[in-house]
């Protein structure tokens, strides 16, 4: 069981959180930085992600990229990070005798990052490849393809890798102006979970990150809600499947109809017992795959399905998509099904806070992008408390407009058919 977070804002400006957990035998340290592909420009997309990649390849203590990961796996622990279209992070696990080697590697990688011109060039190659890699696989790519016409030209909706094009052209200026912008103290929270003494924690977390500098980050700004003209893409490819992935406008990260979502997003397309499950795949056996989630973002979100089908089944599978979710909406589920689709998402969400890297990074996300902790039992409390209204209330006002974007990856239907269904 853990204790309390604990949030202090160090000297510099820097907030720490930690979070004691005392039967743990690891420790997490996470930075996050405030920073993501919807702060980037046109020319500059990918490059808070080329940033992520660049932190691993030498510092001034240890120049080379081995002796970073040394460091950390020497001392029995494994070390990454990953960039969203919002934030940063950098994050390494460890035994928790081995706090302050986390803490100090973390440090020495944010803030003394050579960002040297030839391992700039040389990583170019693997984020490029990367890019390709992400486009040969249809069931990652579709899912980029479907942010691109749900939300059009803008950065909310640009890949977070950016593209060819643009990591071509990057040089080490933008680095260099793109860390002096964002990777200050008072847009960075260091989150640390584990068998740790909060005390020792606070004073090596000051020493090591004492020399990030202070500052305001520039605004973010807002996203466009409106659907693009372009909803639809297809990408046309020979492969055995074709992969759909449909959207509608959802909620923002802190709207008060948050909870009411996860519960309609759960019975409608997570687990075996979900309806889009039970309808595509088991009574109609039209994909193997078929799934729906929830992206909420500062200002906008939106709720997605995805399913894998056949050439020939496409357009039956995308009809009964969207009668499901037209169905959620006028029909009030029965509170045999509430009750049960509660009890997934309280389960699965407590489940999920199993180990100090789940807590850590749970914890010092929504610090960074909220500004404040949601408690676990806050979080289920809020669950619990959805009713068979406040489902259908959420159902209309995300599916109500049929304000659906489409992406298509693989042997595809006519696009005028396609639409069709989506508004028919």
């Amino acid at each position: 069981m853990a204790d309390d977070a604990d949030i202090v804002t160090l000297p510099g400006g820097l907030r720490l959180i930690t979070t004691v957990v005392p039967t743990a035998q690891s420790v997490a340290s996470a930075l996050y930085v405030r920073v993501g592909s919807r702060d980037e420009n046109p020319r500059t997309n990918g490059l808070s992600h080329y940033i992520e990649h660049m932190l691993f390849k030498g510092t001034e203590r240890r120049p080379t990229a081995p002796e970073i990961s040394e460091a950390i796996e020497g001392a029995g622990g494994g070390l990454n990070a990953f960039t969203t279209k919002e934030m940063t992070c950098f994050w390494n696990n460890l035994p928790f005798e081995r706090v302050d080697r986390g803490l100090e590697v973390l440090g020495d990688m944010v803030q003394h990052s050579l960002l040297a011109a030839e391992e700039i060039e040389r990583e170019r190659t693997v984020v490029q490849q990367e890019i390709r890699r992400a486009h040969d696989q249809p069931g990652s790519y579709v899912g980029e393809l479907l942010s691109k016409v749900t939300w059009g030209d803008q950065p909310i909706g640009w890949p977070v890798a950016g593209s060819i094009e643009t990591v071509g052209a990057m040089q080490r200026d933008d680095f260099v102006a793109h860390m002096d912008a964002f990777y200050t103290a008072s847009n960075c929270v260091l989150s640390v979970a584990g068998n740790i003494d909060v005390t020792q924690v606070r004073e090596i977390a000051a020493r090591e990150f004492a020399a990030l500098p202070s500052g305001q980050a520039p605004p973010q700004a807002d996203a466009r809600a409106t659907r693009p003209e372009e909803y639809i893409a297809i990408e046309e490819r020979e492969l055995e499947q074709t992969n759909l992935a449909l959207s509608a406008p959802g909620l923002p990260r802190r709207d008060p109809d948050r909870f009411a979502l996860d519960i309609m997003n759960t019975a409608l397309g997570r687990g075996m017992s979900s309806r889009l499950f039970q309808e595509v795949r088991e009574r109609r056996g039209l994909a193997y795959s078929v799934s729906s989630g929830a992206t909420r973002h500062r200002d906008v979100g939106s709720v997605s399905v995805s399913a894998g089908v056949t050439r020939a089944h496409q357009e039956e599978a995308l009809q009964v998509i969207i009668a499901e979710l037209a169905r959620i909406a006028d029909e009030a589920m029965s509170d045999e099904e509430l009750e049960r689709t509660k009890e997934f998402s309280v389960g699965s969400f407590r489940l999920s806070l199993e180990t100090p890297m789940a807590l850590g990074q749970r914890r010092g996300a929504q610090l960074l992008l909220d500004g404040e902790i949601e408690p676990p039992e806050v979080t289920v409390a809020g669950l619990r408390a959805v009713t068979v209204e406040d489902v259908q209330r959420v159902a209309r006002r995300v599916f109500g407009g049929r304000r659906h974007s489409l992406a298509v990856v693989g042997p595809s239907a006519n696009a005028d058919r396609l639409d069709a269904i989506l508004h028919g």
